[in-house]
């Protein structure tokens, strides 16, 4: 498991006592846990015998294994060890990180506890993979009230890393936290500009929840939530490059929306041009609202550099389903590189879906132009974008009334956004650029990264919508890139009021 890609933002912190498991399964929890959301799990059992612990380990291996999350052994590194999983987690009281470091090698993951900055910077000076920092409220699971230190606390810690340079190492944090507070907690322990928490670690509210999914969905929705401002942050503090190959109705607008969100814009439709560009550090956006033999050799030329420079690239297949030569484009430029997003409406999405699985042509469904009319129900719809997220490996937003982002694993809707952005041309293409600029920023997670973009732009939309100076869709359009730069200035300042209009929920999707 490459160490750097490690998802920490839904913690999942075992606990077999009957106090918190009560009678429950520990692996059935922990699968239901991890399908709901939990990204990496701790298996803690500071009680039971080696021969217990070594079982149980290797049954919660068995069931992390199948979901891709890793699992980490508190304290007891020699059952880590025996059970070949991803690493342990040691507290300040356990076995020293060289000690440890030595018995597992270099590719495993070792976190450290830390309640202090002391215990911080020597952790990290240590090498330490991650922090697990707190405890941040008082919690029946952990005894030891002098390591409590409230927001604070977390707050002196996270600054203290980042002005001794260790602001890259991922922290979590741990203690009193659920559903009802994770959002908080986020905005509230974040010492932004500088650094912020990469995720929550929760025993009880997943260990003794009546649903451990449904409680895992719900803390993952909070969690991304929580940390849309860092993305905001990354783009206004990096402004990147947001490199468009689009169509020429929508250049103008898409470049005042890259500038609103604190993006670098620039309209390049010949790919000769895209090597260098890609060097620059940003992202591409691929949009096939004009499809020409030209363009397309540019479009496949320009996403493979940005696929050998590393860049992100974001695909909008602007009515992919409306002609034969689209559909033939769509399968063209699927096979010629990878995406890291793909952005389209139901109709959009649902033809690059047959591309990847044909079928017979009844499964088909006619696009006229870019429209985006529905015809499938929300949970088809949320198991569409999952399984073309699955297929291509990119996160996909399938835009609508209600917007789903799914990485294949994770799926999240939102709700926010305003009719207006419906009757205006471009709106939808310049999302594109938005999610690229967000993507380039933010290329450790680009479905927290896609989230964020569709949170800014929609509750942008919803701001501009009911100002007293918009009376249709004409005065829309400078009110909504007003309120993207307003939002962008607002969260840049450390003013996230806006936030709480954010309409983010995890989905259930059924297992196909």
């Amino acid at each position: 498991m490459d160490k750097s890609k490690v998802d920490y933002s839904v913690y999942l912190v075992t606990d077999s006592t009957p106090a918190i498991l009560g009678t429950k399964d520990l692996a059935a929890v922990v699968e239901a846990a991890v399908r709901g959301g939990a990204s990496i799990v701790q298996y803690r059992d500071k009680h039971s015998d080696r021969e217990t612990a070594v079982a149980t380990a290797r049954r919660l291996l068995e069931v992390t294994r199948r979901f891709g999350v890793p699992l980490l052994v508190n304290d007891r590194v020699d059952v880590a060890v025996e059970v070949g999983c991803e690493g342990v987690h040691i507290g300040q009281d356990d076995m020293a990180y060289e000690e440890a470091r030595n018995l597992l090698g270099p590719n495993k993951i070792i976190g450290v506890t830390a309640s202090s900055v002391e215990e911080a910077l020597a952790a990290c000076k240590a090498g330490a993979d991650y922090l697990g920092l707190g405890t941040v409220y008082a919690t029946s699971t952990k005894k030891d009230t002098k390591s409590i230190i409230g927001p604070s606390g977390i707050r002196a810690i996270l600054q203290a890393l980042s002005s001794s340079g260790h602001a890259s190492i991922p922290t979590v944090c741990i203690g009193g936290i659920n559903a009802r507070n994770a959002t908080a907690v986020l905005l509230e322990c974040s010492a932004a500009p500088a650094k912020s928490l990469d995720g929550i670690a929760v025993v009880s509210a997943l260990v003794a929840a009546e649903d451990p999914a449904a409680a895992a969905r719900d803390l993952l929705a909070k969690v991304v939530t929580g940390r849309v401002p860092d993305v905001l942050r990354a783009v206004a503090e990096g402004s990147p490059l947001s490199h468009n190959m689009t169509n020429l109705v929508v250049q103008n607008f898409a470049a005042n929306v890259a500038l609103a969100v604190g993006a670098s814009p620039i309209m390049a439709n010949y790919a000769e041009e895209a090597a260098d560009l890609a060097k620059l550090g940003g992202a591409l956006v691929v949009n096939m609202g004009t499809v020409t033999p030209d363009g397309l050799k540019n479009h496949i030329q320009a996403i493979q550099a940005y696929n050998a420079a590393g860049g992100p690239v974001v695909l909008d297949p602007v009515g992919a389903g409306a002609t034969s030569i689209r559909r033939a484009a769509v399968e063209t430029l699927l096979s010629s590189g990878k995406f890291t997003i793909i952005k389209g409406n139901e109709r959009e999405i649902h033809t690059i879906s047959n591309t990847l699985t044909p079928s017979s042509s009844s499964s088909i469904i006619q696009q006229r132009g870019v429209d985006s009319s529905s015809t499938l129900s929300l949970p088809q719809r949320a198991a569409l974008a999952k399984s073309v997220a699955r297929s291509t490996g990119a996160v996909v937003v399938l835009t609508g009334k209600t917007d789903l982002v799914s990485d294949g694993v994770r799926t999240l809707r939102i709700d926010n956004g305003h009719e207006f952005l419906g009757r205006v041309t471009g709106t939808g293409c310049t999302l594109g650029t938005t999610l690229s600029a967000m993507v380039a920023a933010f290329r450790g997670n680009s479905l927290l990264a896609a989230v964020a973009g569709l949170v800014m732009y929609e509750i942008a939309a919803e701001r501009a919508g009911v100002r007293d100076d918009v009376r249709g869709p004409g005065t829309f359009v400078p009110a909504f890139l007003d309120e993207l730069s307003a939002v962008r200035e607002e969260t840049v300042r450390g003013d996230v009021k806006w936030l709480a209009g954010a309409k983010v929920e995890a989905v259930e999707v059924d297992e196909e």
